[in-house]
């Protein structure tokens, strides 16, 4: 198999394809709860994103990587998110520009998070088995809540499972581009997962195991479907995000991914204006 190579076009091309998500989800939650008072901006090479108060899609993504950021698109990023009285976040590349970098510095923003970003190509002629005692279907519009619910309880670990979480990731669920996949064992529902299917890149996102099904080859179930409908899709490069040393990055590394940069979140707390 091909080894994918970090290159400033390359990290581009996947910060986008994850903005185009969120901003795909943005224009669908305005369109289903215009009262969240939804808002994008394209602003410094990528976007700024509200969904909605400590949302975890209100964030920035794919800043400093059409080059330099100046301080007047840097004023204009902080009042998108200080108006609306909610802190700054902004997921960055290490191939954001170093103006993008100094900025942070001189605003005495602090780092809250990394995320290892994990590619690999899409071999078309790549026969993957059938899983073993796992079922897996897209799931219908009229199972979007039994596909949230069962993710969102997947991961209840880490984010507790509020009528708010839900609520957005029906949303984004419903949204361009992205189909929903739910797995069960022996007849109960096991998990669920998300694909996003882009021109070139295919996000493989959301992918959780309930605790009482968990060691028993569902993920890797999920992953290899999703590979298998994003070649069938057209798609080059398959994309997937993990927390550093985390069970979702050990099952992904199985199946040939490759961390290929590490993004870090960088947040200021919300500035009156």
């Amino acid at each position: 198999m091909d080894i994918l190579l970090l290159s400033l076009d390359l990290a581009r091309e996947l910060e986008f394809a994850e903005a185009e998500v969120a901003v795909c989800g943005a224009e669908t939650m305005q369109q289903l709860t215009p009262e969240v008072g939804t808002a994008v901006l394209p602003i410094a090479g990528g976007y700024a994103v509200y969904c909605g108060a400590n949302s975890p899609v209100t964030q920035a993504v794919g800043l400093g990587l059409n080059g330099p950021v100046s301080a007047q698109e840097f004023d204009q990023l902080e009042e998108f998110y200080f108006s609306r009285n909610e802190p700054v976040r902004a997921e960055t590349c290490p191939l954001a520009d170093a103006s993008l970098f100094a900025l942070y510095r001189e605003r005495g923003y602090g780092v809250t998070e990394f995320s290892n970003v994990m590619v690999r190509p899409i071999d078309s002629a790549q026969r993957w088995p059938e899983p073993d005692g796992v079922e897996i279907w897209k799931a219908g519009r009229q199972e979007m809540d039994l596909w949230t619910l069962t993710v969102a309880q997947g991961f209840s670990e880490n984010y507790p499972v509020t009528e708010e979480i839900i609520k957005i990731m029906k949303v984004f669920g419903l949204s361009r581009g992205m189909e929903c996949y739910l797995a069960s064992i022996g007849g109960k529902v096991a998990g669920g997962a998300t694909l996003s299917l882009g021109r070139k890149i295919a996000g493989l996102f959301g992918a959780s195991t309930l605790p009482e099904f968990r060691k028993r080859g569902v993920q890797t179930a999920l992953l290899r479907l999703r590979l298998r409908r994003a070649a069938e899709a057209g798609c080059e490069i398959a994309m997937s995000l993990a927390q550093p040393g985390s069970h979702s990055q050990r099952n992904i590394t199985k199946l040939d991914f490759r961390t290929l940069y590490t993004r870090v979140k960088f947040e200021r707390d919300v500035k009156k204006l």
